[in-house]
């Protein structure tokens, strides 16, 4: 049982979906045929900005063009946009299907340093999709920063989840914390993990420097380093292998039990 997935990183218009999408288009119709999952930076329309007069409904330009780019690939589109429903705006990632069929995640923790909070409402579940047997856990960039919410617990005597995604836009001047936590994460919650930042600068001068990876079960990087790097990578994940270690080596039978207040 293999997953294979494709992550992008990119620079980003400023608040520009049209140049956004259109550059998006070229490079998801550059991704090789077979790929199951292909995987977006946050906010990918329009970057990280806090300026949700610029914000979608769910019927908007950016869903129907995942739609569109899920059923051109047969694979499903993941990443986020800014959404507004009623008075109240999301930071939501989107997993779209190439039927049209879709499920999200709303950010749970907003970035107070850039006063994300102010403008955007914090979700309060944390959901688990399915994709060809796979578990996946998706996530927003400073979701990162908290191991609890990220944690891979128990059920059962099984792992909650085989795949844990962040989508981001986090900043180069942070990167060592971006690519150390990526890795315990991994480790921690013996998972493959998906880290997919965009490069370039941003309206605020804020740049990035990408530091985009698929790491196993290990932290182990799988493909190649892309620091700065505009770029598009596929990676085959192996299930089996996954089970294997699991089963080897059972660590989460130890882990604690909590719960988590909202």
């Amino acid at each position: 049982m293999d997953l294979t997935v494709s992550i992008i990183q990119t620079a980003l218009f400023w608040e520009n979906r049209r140049a956004n999408l259109e550059q998006l288009t070229q490079k998801i119709q550059n991704i090789p045929q077979f790929n199951q999952l292909i995987v977006l930076p946050e906010m990918f329309s329009t970057g990280f900005t806090m300026n949700t007069d610029l914000a979608e409904t769910m019927e908007g330009e950016s869903v129907q063009w995942m739609h569109k780019m899920a059923q051109l690939k047969s694979a499903v589109i993941a990443g986020s946009i800014m959404i507004r429903e009623n008075a109240q705006v999301f930071n939501r990632l989107i997993w779209m299907r190439p039927d049209g069929s879709f499920e999200s995640y709303d950010k749970r923790h907003l970035f107070r340093m850039a006063k994300e909070h102010e403008h955007y409402e914090a979700g309060n579940s944390r959901p688990i999709f399915m994709l060809n047997n796979w578990r996946v856990c998706p996530l927003i960039c400073y979701d990162l920063r908290f191991p609890v919410w990220s944690r891979n617990r128990m059920k059962d005597n099984e792992h909650e989840y085989d795949l844990l995604i962040y989508v981001a836009n986090w900043p180069e001047r942070r990167s060592h914390a971006w690519k150390s936590l990526l890795v315990a994460r991994a480790i921690e919650n013996q998972s493959y993990v998906v880290g997919v930042n965009r490069i370039g600068r941003d309206g605020n001068d804020v740049s990035y420097s990408g530091d985009s990876v698929i790491l196993n079960y290990l932290g182990e990087l799988l493909g190649r380093e892309s620091r700065f790097a505009d770029k598009s990578e596929t990676v085959l994940l192996s299930k089996d292998d996954l089970q294997k270690y699991r089963i080897a080596f059972p660590a989460g039978l130890d882990a604690d039990s909590f719960n988590i207040e909202l």
